[in-house]
């Protein structure tokens, strides 16, 4: 079998119309725009219409990705979306996605690992694609969480809002690729951590879908160490440093996290991607949004080597590396 690498055809993202200020949520709960911008960096987020579901967030962003990357819906046989807000307990919201786009042939699944899921869909879309179980791929971070936010909590929904990226990714030979592509990936795990970023609710457990509920300051603790061990990881593995990096698209979660990382791995901030202010942190749909932002305003050019990575409830972690 030839030697296959999976490389990025198109990006493309989608936000709801909707945008939601600090002041406006001020208005609804115990806050203020200066403690949120202070504490996390956001200003604003986006929540999607009432009649907007995760799958119609999908399908927009996957639509974007298909026209960046000249390509059509009949020309994909997987799709891999990552989503903790699915649109139904099943199907997978994957194969509803199918359906609108009207494919109606090979594999569509959904990906569960919070905000990691889109570093985790990447890498498992690669493996598929590497291994002939695919040809073109797309790669999708769909997320509703205004559905599960606990709008009275002022210490969870602030941070929070809903959008949608997605990649195209397009297996061909590694002679023909050269360095281009999906260069390596490492992820992780620990499930002794689950309940400092949870949801409360569940088909098993409660039979409700229930709110989100976070230990904030436990988050933060562990966020920057488990980044950088994902990051140096999959730069040892691929024989790459941080100073060859001409771009650092992190997890839109905190800014002060992505700041910690920044330094403590030695990663310019004028290197790294910033959409936390306008976003906030989209879970699934916070990388491949950043990508899509990126791209649009062309700091993100082909051969640039970009780190992507995440973290998320499990607690999950995870980073790639890409050549554009």
């Amino acid at each position: 079998m030839t030697p296959l690498r999976s490389i990025v055809r198109g990006v493309g993202g989608y936000l709801p119309a909707r945008v939601l200020s600090n002041g406006e949520l001020a208005t609804m709960v115990n806050t203020s725009d200066e403690w949120i911008v202070q504490r996390t960096g956001i200003r604003q987020r986006h929540v999607a219409a009432d009649d907007e579901l995760t799958s119609d967030l999908a399908v927009k962003a996957a639509e974007n990705a298909l026209a960046s990357s000249g390509m059509s819906a009949s020309d994909i046989d997987l799709i891999v979306v990552a989503t903790s807000t699915p649109d139904l307990t099943f199907p997978a919201t994957a194969t509803l996605v199918q359906q609108k786009l009207g494919i109606t042939r090979g594999a569509a699944f959904d990906i569960q690992a919070v905000c990691t899921g889109f570093v985790y869909a990447l890498a498992t879309a690669d493996s598929y694609l590497k291994n002939g179980l695919g040809t073109r791929a797309l790669v999708i971070g769909a997320e509703t969480f205004s559905r599960i936010l606990d709008w009275t909590d002022r210490s969870t929904c602030v941070l929070f809002g809903d959008g949608a990226g997605a990649v195209v990714l397009d297996a061909i030979p590694e002679a023909e690729a050269g360095d281009r592509g999906v260069l390596g990936s490492s992820l992780r795990s620990d499930g002794v951590h689950w309940d400092k970023l949870y949801v409360d609710g569940g088909p098993s457990s409660t039979q409700t879908v229930g709110h989100l509920r976070m230990h904030g300051r436990e988050v933060f603790k562990h966020a920057v160490g488990m980044i950088s061990d994902v990051i140096e990881d999959v730069l040892d593995k691929t024989g790459h440093t941080t100073g060859e990096l001409d771009w650092f698209v992190p997890h839109q979660a905190n800014l002060r996290i992505i700041d910690g990382a920044g330094k403590k791995l030695g990663i310019p901030a004028e290197k790294t991607i910033i959409t936390i202010d306008s976003h906030a942190n989209t879970s699934a749909a916070s990388v491949p949004l950043a990508l899509s932002i990126g791209v649009a305003d062309g700091r993100i050019r082909p051969n640039d080597l970009v780190l992507i990575e995440a973290m998320g409830g499990g607690f999950t972690w995870g980073a790639s590396l890409l050549r554009w």
